[in-house]
This record gives structure tokens, sequence and C-alpha cells, in this order.
């Protein structure tokens, strides 16, 4: 198991566009992702799940990833918060 925490800068936080592209990129893995916010954990392949967690900037989120692809997994997620200046 790998997990990362992110701390969110986008000022719109990660509402429904980045979300999606959230989900659409765990959705490549074969692994079990989760992401936890304030002690509420959901699957990163849940769209609703995501969604209504509701978080905003300045959250502390951590990504929990179990599987074979595991670090892929991670890696790619990773560049996407980046790449979208969603989470450093």
């Amino acid at each position: 198991m790998v997990e990362k925490q992110f701390t969110v800068i986008s000022d719109t936080g990660i509402h429904a566009r980045p979300a999606t592209l959230l989900v659409q990129t765990a959705s490549r893995f074969v692994s079990d992702i989760d992401l936890e916010y304030k002690d509420k954990k959901v699957n990163l392949k849940s769209i609703m799940g995501v969604m209504s967690l509701g978080i905003g900037k300045g959250a502390e989120i951590k990504i929990m990833i179990d599987g074979n692809d595991e670090n892929e997994a991670l890696t790619a997620l990773q560049e996407l918060m980046v790449k979208e200046g969603l989470a450093e």
C-alpha cells in the first residue's frame, strides 16, 4: 500500500471538473484507490463520492492506493494534481 498527503491549492478546490479528471485517472488502474478528507474516506473512482466531500482550498487530503499498479497510479494522480494546479 502507498499513500500520499496533498494540500489543495486551487482557489475553487476540487469541484466538478477536477474531480472528474481525478476519477477518470484513477479508473485507469486496477488498484483500490481511496481519497480521505476530514476522517471521511471515499473511493476515488466514484465521482459522487469525491464530490460529496466538498474539498475546498487549503484542504489536507490523503490518497491511499493498494494493488498491483499502486505506484503507477500514485505517479499519474500526483502528476495530474500538479499539472492542473490542484494540489502540492
